[in-house]
């Protein structure tokens, strides 16, 4: 079996922060999940609102914008899916958007980078990790170029996240302009009454103006500073080498995602203006994808990025396909794979071969043996660090985000999720997914029980702080 290597900087972080959750977690009493619960009643089920650039559509606007997405493919699928959207709450729904997947962070820092150098109102971006060197420095030069021009320019990155970028460094940011709020300052004394270590935001996106968002796995961090594909077998992979993935989105769905940024400002009392956004720029040709925006957090009564993927899951009938950093996601969610994989569902997830995370890494592994004996397919990826958090089921449903499959995300984190509908996004989601399993190991239910006592011991600690993890 594959030995976890020491990570820099970004794993030392998380390291920090599960240490300080899981003191305080266990202090505070455990967290929970929803309780799993038996199909919704017809009657109790929410329902499909569809909005457009000017806010909710016709019923006849509506009903062409379903028509559209139900005929890109598969028909059945794709009116299941939505039906199980309904499910677990409104199925509020944003039409005529453009997407653009960006694998690792070359691709997704030059896409971003150009939309800050354009940003002609205002730039909101929040992050997890905000780092002081290599393309965060590049970032931040640009944040404070695009302030100097008078655009409003607003950030908010995790207090714990962040933890070892020098004070220093968020200052000269805003002495140069750009409104800075730390979330959840460590000292309390910091901004009085906005203080609580165990709520983290784990959320990565950046909105400019109302032209363009992105969200998905990528912080603005050093690692990132190179492609992870074609360098498998190298050494160095794991410091220059994240696989992860961002989406690039344009349309209407764009403000939704602002207003996330805008409700934690508000509600985390941070200070400095967001300002407006510019006129939109003379519409180019509208997109085709419907997306729903996901953003969850911990005060909720319930996680809904988490319930729409078990309902999703439990909803399969073709497969099943995780891309995920960190899996360590409690027996309710393992037994909804593994009852997939044996009705027939090809159930297939591209996971870590190495962590910046000991811990939450050794607790996924901990069910290994139970979902290869159900028929799930595990591969690992080895020759890069796999940050991405996205999944592809039954071609219909994708979703990319910053949620992992784990209780950290659940229960303790804010985190942000896109989910997009139909046949043409999910084609192009299954074939990332492809790329990535066939760069990745296989792991063999007879291969797996062959591995050491270490690694049996170190899975059975995992587990027992897996809700900490």
């Amino acid at each position: 079996m594959h030995k976890t290597r020491s990570p820099q900087t970004p794993g030392l972080r998380r390291l920090c922060s599960l240490a300080m959750a899981s003191l305080l977690l266990a202090l505070a009493g455990c967290s929970s999940l929803p309780p799993r619960t038996a199909e919704v009643p017809p009657e109790q089920a929410g329902s499909v609102t569809v909005s457009g650039a000017r806010g909710p559509v016709s019923p006849t606007a509506e009903r062409k914008a379903l028509q559209g997405l139900v005929n890109e493919g598969n028909r059945d699928l794709a009116i299941h899916h939505l039906k199980t959207l309904t499910a677990t709450g409104d199925a509020d729904l944003h039409q005529g958007n453009r997407t653009r997947l960006l694998v690792d962070g070359p691709a997704t820092f030059a896409a971003m980078k150009t939309a800050i150098a354009q940003a002609r109102g205002r730039v909101l971006l929040q992050s997890y990790i905000v780092e002081d060197q290599g393309v965060a420095a590049e970032v931040a030069e640009l944040l404070l170029a695009r302030a100097a021009q008078g655009v409003k320019v607003a950030m908010i990155y995790d207090a714990v996240g962040s933890i070892t970028t020098p004070d220093a460094f968020f200052k000269r940011l805003t002495d140069g302009g750009v409104a800075v709020c730390a979330f959840n300052p460590i000292n309390p004394t910091q901004r009085p009454g906005y203080w609580g270590l165990t709520h983290r935001d784990h959320r990565k996106l950046l909105v400019v103006d109302n032209d363009v968002a992105y969200t998905g796995g990528i912080n603005i961090s050093r690692v990132y500073g190179s492609s992870s594909f074609g360098r498998r077998g190298q050494e160095g992979a794991l410091d220059d080498g994240w696989r992860d993935t961002q989406i690039e989105l344009r349309g209407p769905v764009v403000p939704v995602i602002g207003e996330v940024f805008e409700t934690t400002w508000r509600e985390q009392g941070c200070k400095g203006e967001l300002g407006q956004p510019a006129p939109q720029k003379a519409a180019a040709e509208p997109g085709k994808r419907v997306v729903k925006v996901i953003a969850s957090d911990p005060r909720d009564p319930e996680n809904r990025i988490y319930s729409a993927l078990l309902a999703a899951v439990d909803a399969a009938q073709v497969n099943v396909r995780f891309t995920m950093a960190y899996f360590a996601p409690g027996t309710d969610f393992v037994t909804a794979l593994r009852k997939a994989a044996e009705r027939g569902v090809a159930v297939e997830m591209v996971l870590p071969g190495r962590s910046d995370s000991s811990l939450a890494f050794h607790a996924g592994r901990s069910y290994y043996d139970d979902l290869l004996s159900s028929g799930v397919r595990i591969y690992q990826m080895e020759h890069a660090l796999m940050h991405a958090k996205t999944a592809v089921i039954d071609g219909v449903f994708s979703t990319v985000g910053s949620s992992n499959l784990d209780w950290l995300s659940f229960v303790a984190n804010s985190e942000l999720n896109v989910i997009v509908l139909g046949d043409d996004f999910g084609a192009e989601m299954n074939r990332l997914f492809e790329r990535d399993r066939d760069a990745s190991q296989p792991v063999t239910l007879e291969e797996w029980r062959q591995r050491g006592l270490s690694d049996r011991a170190m899975e059975t600690l995992s587990r027992m702080l897996e809700r900490f993890l």
